[in-house]
């Protein structure tokens, strides 16, 4: 679901068809996005190489039933709400609810800052995102697990202090 909401989209035509676009840069993603897709409900998963990146898709009648959210413009100019049954399995999973919105548009990076001179390096995570329902489904979901987290900007969120950025580590991992 958080891979969906960040780099992917649904196609309904004739049979629907379900893409998430993954960098090549990151292959157990890739695989791991794969793996989810079939463990749900494909039979049939493929990787279409494009520039850059991979699309990993899946042909499915029932595609639409699993991602209401999904319908004609950008995710950010239209509402993205939870079906009642999709806000029961995050509350029972957000770790990899939040697993999938960080490795879709978030990152984990070193944070640099002086202070009175002194130099500071510690870890931290950024989730940008244009939608703020996205954006405030993040919120819900980290609020679940009890991790503090702060907005630095309209679209973007950072989970700064040492205990939060540890628990994050629990759930989200490393992309690779």
């Amino acid at each position: 679901m958080g891979l969906y909401l960040g780099d992917g989209h649904l196609v309904v035509g004739r049979v629907p068809v379900l893409r998430v676009f993954c960098a090549d840069v990151w292959p157990d993603l890739i695989a791991a996005c794969e793996g989810a897709m079939r463990a749900v409900m494909a039979t049939s998963v493929q990787r279409v190489q494009k520039r850059g990146c991979v699309a990993v898709q899946s042909y499915g009648t029932h595609w639409p039933c699993l991602f209401p959210q999904h319908g004609p413009g950008k995710k950010h100019e239209r509402p993205i709400v939870l079906a009642d049954w999709q806000r029961t399995i995050v509350e029972a999973h957000p770790g990899d609810f939040l697993r999938g919105l960080f490795h879709s548009d978030g990152c984990r990076t070193s944070n640099r800052v002086t202070v009175r001179g002194k130099k500071y390096v510690y870890p931290r995570y950024m989730f940008v995102n244009e939608s703020t329902d996205i954006m405030g489904l993040c919120q819900w979901a980290l609020d679940l697990l009890g991790i503090a987290w702060r907005m630095n900007r309209r679209t973007s969120l950072s989970v700064a202090r040492r205990e939060a950025v540890a628990a994050l580590d629990r759930h989200v991992g490393p992309k690779s």
